[in-house]
């Protein structure tokens, strides 16, 4: 513990010596994800740093030991929409696993300890993700995503998506249930084995824009009869349809602007299950998403639904009981108590639920609820921080006035109304360190990702690196965001690069009027879309005095050309159509209007990016580089859009604060590995 006796040492914000340091953020916590019941074990999912990204299996008993199931170096990761989603079950202790390297699904024997994977599909260009299986049939139904080939169409140079069976007998055929439409998620199978049920969508539309949830009739060879209808001809989300105990179908719908549970029956239609203004769904970038679950007592008629939603950027557990009782009563949903703020990936199975937690204070872990005794436990082992908590900045929940930009400049056409917007300020906390008499500390606004997206109150990190070391840190979830409802979400439509702007800057400036930042020292960065919005704030506001942009946009007519199939018309919707809206395309791309940014940027970039491609920062960095601005580029090897491994996060971080370091005038604490600056006076900073 910090001494309550300890002397607090006075040096410039930035440069506080902190105990946590960048190997920390990929020393050894994993990111959980996905997990699964199968007979008397437990499975789930860890994102392995220190491996290189590794996405491992393991495997919990009845006796609570655990034990990888995956052997390395094998790694268990989808890349259908390059952003992947479930890619495992277990079935009969068989696991069944879509392997990283090449993406064919493989079988692994867990009761035999000397058997190794041996593939049931063959070596071609498909790709799958998010698994059902079919007992009836004995084979895994999945969504496919196939790339180019000599087979394929002549017109159609994206890849083709469809709802797939493959059998388990090692035929390694391959059956297609469903195809035609753009996209396909969550098909599942109700209790007879008699009706599939699966969403679609089509471009120009995102997930979180409109889906279709269908239901078919399986004939005797399992094959869809004639699809229906059931919801989402029109301006409606559906997210995870998935059947009860008692074979009733639900799904999370937004047609009442709040991401809400429903349950259809045939005889009886659609109802809500409990109405509230909160969100029980999230935006689908991976396939295989799940906000709640079913628990039932063996030989018990009544069914609890567990579930989690968000409310004001922070996430909450509760409990719905169903079976006897009237489904629509206020009286049977109750809240759970808990310390988190961040839960995801419910998987239910008897009378048990597991999920994702984490908190201000807690990292990510895996815990499991019962639904008789409403007990909560751990089942991943807390990992103890190697820093005492009063190193940690708690987040808190902000909302400030934001305007429209109406400047002709980056195509805006908008009036000058008030909007308001949301986010989680961190303050700058170290015990041990005060800043320096008659000054402030230092901003960092984060643009999170998306922009379909929302920022998380969990222990970060990454964050409070930069708080335990004299920063302040504003965490946006600026207009388009996930967590507040569809409407504040379709601000954004038609507006990226004006509303989500326009939030970051109103944001770092509601924290300057407060007098809390200094208005000279205010860095943006965001990764991916976040990063498009970091480079837009800096060459169409002068707020901001120094940018980091990670694997960001820097031309959106690139984005919309050279993009994958799942984000190829996202910009349809955030922009405009493209090439008939290629003028606001080109008004609102940051390197058409490098003349009019004047701070210094760092950019880092993976060089396997088919997301983002690399050509985008590497134009940046030229472009700022020929204006004499001061201007770093770190390309990494082997990453693509998102850094998974801990050689790359860690360097990153650190040159991060190295760029800052030098561009705001002071030293950091610990010796930093130097990066290249081109275009700066090393020994009086920016010139």
């Amino acid at each position: 513990m910090v001494s309550d006796q300890i002397e607090i040492n006075i040096a410039p914000f930035g440069s506080w010596d902190s105990p946590i340091n960048s190997e920390q953020l990929t020393a050894s916590t994993p990111s959980y994800a996905y997990p699964y019941h199968d007979g008397k074990n437990l499975y789930w999912l860890e994102s392995r740093p220190w491996e290189n990204g590794r996405s491992v299996v393991v495997q919990r008993n009845s006796h609570g030991e655990t034990r990888d199931v995956l052997p390395a170096p094998l790694s268990a990761r989808s890349k259908v929409h390059e952003y992947g989603g479930t890619p495992y079950i277990v079935i009969d202790n068989t696991l069944y696993f879509c392997l990283y390297d090449d993406q064919r699904i493989y079988r692994l024997d867990l009761e035999d300890t000397q058997s190794v994977p041996t593939p049931i599909t063959q070596e071609n260009n498909y790709r799958y993700a998010d698994f059902c299986y079919d007992a009836h049939r004995h084979r895994l139904i999945c969504v496919a995503e196939k790339s180019e080939g000599t087979d394929e169409p002549i017109n159609s140079p994206e890849p083709i998506n469809s709802i797939v069976a493959i059998p388990l007998d090692g035929s390694m055929t391959i059956t297609t249930l469903c195809t035609g439409k753009d996209f396909y998620a969550y098909p599942r199978l109700d209790k007879t084995g008699k009706q599939l049920c699966w969403i679609s969508w089509n471009h120009p539309n995102m997930p979180w824009d409109n889906t279709t949830l269908w239901l078919a009739e399986l004939d005797h060879l399992g094959t869809p009869l004639k699809p229906t209808v059931i919801t989402g001809n029109g301006d409606e989300a559906i997210f995870q349809p998935q059947w009860s105990p008692d074979n009733k179908l639900y799904f999370v719908s937004d047609r009442n602007n709040w991401w809400n549970i429903y349950c259809w029956e045939s005889d009886t239609g659609i109802k809500p299950i409990h109405k509230m203004p909160a969100e029980f769904a999230t935006p689908l970038w991976v396939l295989g998403m799940s906000t709640y679950g079913f628990c039932q007592q063996p030989d018990s008629k009544v069914i609890t639904l567990v579930c989690c939603y968000s409310q004001n950027g922070s996430w909450q557990l509760a409990r719905k009981t169903l079976g006897d009782q009237t489904e629509t009563s206020e009286t049977t949903f109750k809240k759970i108590a808990t310390d988190y703020t961040q839960i995801s990936d419910i998987y239910c199975d008897g009378e048990f639920a597991w999920m994702i937690g984490a908190a201000p204070k807690v990292g990510s872990e895996l815990f499991e609820y019962e639904a008789n005794s409403e007990k909560l436990k751990h089942v991943t082992n807390l990992v103890k921080l190697p820093f005492d908590k009063e190193y940690i900045s708690e987040p808190n929940a902000i909302s400030f006035c934001s305007t429209k930009d109406n400047s002709s400049k980056n195509g805006s056409t908008q009036d000058n109304s008030k909007q308001e917007a949301h986010g989680f300020y961190y303050p700058p906390k170290n015990p041990c360190f005060s800043g320096e008499d008659n000054t402030l500390p230092p901003l960092i606004v984060i643009c999170h990702g998306g922009p379909t997206g929302a920022t998380s109150t969990a222990l970060n990190l990454k964050i409070q690196y930069w708080t335990s070391r004299g920063f302040a840190v504003l965490d946006i979830n600026y207009r388009g965001s996930t967590g507040y409802g569809r409407d504040y979400r379709k601000q954004l439509c038609g507006l990226w690069g004006i509303a989500d702007v326009a939030d970051v800057v109103a944001g770092a400036q509601h924290l300057i009027d407060q007098q809390l930042v200094d208005p000279e020292k205010i860095a943006i960065r965001g990764s991916s879309a976040g990063g498009y919005t970091v480079l837009a704030a800096l060459c169409f506001h002068n707020l901001f005095k120094a940018g980091a942009c990670l694997y960001g946009i820097g031309d959106l007519e690139t984005l919309a050309q050279d993009t994958h199939k799942f984000e190829s018309r996202y910009l349809d919707t955030l922009i405009g159509p493209y090439p008939e809206q290629r003028s606001v395309y080109q008004q609102r791309s940051p390197i058409h209007h490098v003349d009019q940014l004047q701070c210094p940027v760092i950019f880092f970039q993976g060089l396997d990016d088919k997301v983002v491609p690399p050509e985008q920062a590497i134009a940046m960095t030229e472009a700022l580089r020929n204006k004499q601005l001061p201007v770093a580029y770190l390309p990494f090897e082997g990453e693509g859009h998102g850094f998974r491994k801990a050689d790359t996060i860690k360097r990153a971080l650190e040159a991060e604060l190295y760029f800052y370091g030098k561009i705001f005038g002071f030293e950091p604490s610990e010796a930093l590995p130097k990066i290249p600056i081109d275009n700066l006076d090393q020994g009086s900073g920016v010139k």
